[in-house]
């Protein structure tokens, strides 16, 4: 039992650590990187379709991004999803091809971006933090069901903890990363 809640607690930190990385993503950084337009979702025949099944994601260069849909007619569609979407990027079309320019970032605007960065890590731990408290919860559960005993009690919260530890490492491991893109010029 204390097995499939050590188990079942380092699932749900490794999807905490998965989330903060693709809102990381998210934020962009100065140079072009597909991944950036993960969130982007294409009216595609009427269903929300990933930009990414619907056309080619290239890099033409350090600061641009060039798109080729498969089909023609989605051209004007990929352009309104990719304005509709909060990146603030604004495509350019060249018949078949669009291309978004990635503005260079100001000090400030990277500043604004590192502090949403260290917000999403934030949160990241914070799940993590709440993930720990309700493997100890059901360790506690146990104890008083005298399933198992205190001292299984107490091993299984220091197993939660080392594990809660190694998944905030790589939280901040993330973040630091970030910050190094975000403040390369």
């Amino acid at each position: 039992m204390i097995n499939e809640i050590l188990k079942d607690a380092e699932d749900r930190m490794s999807k905490a650590v998965s989330a903060v990385e693709s809102a990381f993503k998210k934020i962009r950084t100065g140079r072009a990187h597909p991944s950036i337009l993960d969130s982007v979702k294409v009216n595609y025949y009427g269903s929300e379709t990933p930009l990414s099944q619907v056309a080619n994601i290239t890099v033409e260069d350090a600061r641009t991004l060039g798109i080729s849909p498969w089909e023609n007619n989605l051209v004007p569609e990929i352009e309104k999803a990719i304005m509709k979407s909060d990146l603030g990027l604004n495509p350019a079309t060249n018949g078949n091809l669009i291309r978004i320019p990635m503005p260079a970032l100001t000090e400030e605007t990277r500043k604004n971006y590192f502090k949403q960065a260290k917000n999403e890590a934030e949160n990241g731990r914070i799940s993590i933090r709440n993930i720990r408290r309700d493997a100890n919860g059901s360790l506690k559960d146990l104890v008083k069901e005298k399933e198992i005993s205190e001292d299984d009690d107490r091993r299984g919260q220091d197993q939660v903890q080392k594990i809660t530890d190694k998944y905030v490492a790589l939280v901040e491991e993330r973040l630091a990363a970030k910050e190094k893109d975000l403040m390369e010029i």
